[in-house]
């Protein structure tokens, strides 16, 4: 149990005068958690938002289906971040599991090497909103990005990932909507107005975007915007 009193010290985040069963229940309790920062706080969100978009543009509302897509934006994730993970692993958990370093520079160093992950996908502009909010606006002690709270950074990230996912699907739904627009010109002019243009443009579009490669070019869309293309 001193690893846990190393790790949640008073340099940490004061739970040594716990008892070790409390500790381990808190520590549990943390994991519940888990979920919602990997949905928010990793690539996963740019990820799942475009896969949506793409499935909206093609008109196949349940074609991929939710687990399907889901399945894939976690194995896109774990691709994207593990440069990120293997940093935090060889600088942080590796050198505290060899007692090199206490619990709390462990997880400090972990930390910053998150932080900078996240700064780099994050705009000036929602990050200065959040400060903001936070008071912490021409802070001296804020000398540099890196100096950011890490409870303001994070909030900045989840929009500013929500705005690229949602100019990556614009992107992508341009040419199917181009698709609809061609479909439905040409029924009007041959005056079949009763017919449903997405009953001729859905099957021109699932064909246009096979013969483009498209999960291929789309996936690469993803990990590139990442650094990792």
């Amino acid at each position: 149990m001193n690893d846990l009193a190393d790790l949640f010290g008073p340099q940490g985040l004061n739970f040594a005068g716990l008892s070790p069963p409390v500790q381990i229940a808190l520590l549990l309790g943390l994991t519940v958690l888990l979920p919602a920062f990997v949905v928010t706080a990793t690539s996963f969100t740019r990820c799942v938002i475009v896969l949506a978009f793409v499935r909206q543009a093609l008109a196949t509302p349940n074609i991929p289906p939710n687990l399907m897509l889901t399945g894939l934006s976690l194995f896109l994730t774990l691709y994207i971040m593990q440069p990120v993970l293997q940093d935090i692993d060889q600088k942080a958990l590796q050198p505290y599991m060899r007692q090199q370093i206490p619990g709390p520079e462990a997880l400090r160093q972990g930390l910053d090497i998150y932080k900078r992950f996240l700064l780099r996908h994050t705009r000036k502009n929602d990050l200065s909103l959040f400060l903001h909010f936070s008071g912490l606006s021409g802070h001296p002690q804020l000398q540099k990005p890196e100096d950011t709270p890490f409870f303001v950074v994070l909030p900045a990230f989840v929009i500013s990932e929500l705005k690229t996912a949602f100019l990556m699907g614009f992107c992508i739904y341009l040419p199917f909507l181009m698709v609809d627009l061609v479909v439905a010109s040409v029924l009007t002019s041959m005056g079949m107005v009763m017919m449903p243009p997405v009953t001729i443009s859905a099957p021109l579009k699932v064909l246009l975007f096979i013969l483009a490669d498209g999960w291929h070019l789309v996936v690469y869309a993803l990990t590139a915007s990442f650094g990792n293309g």
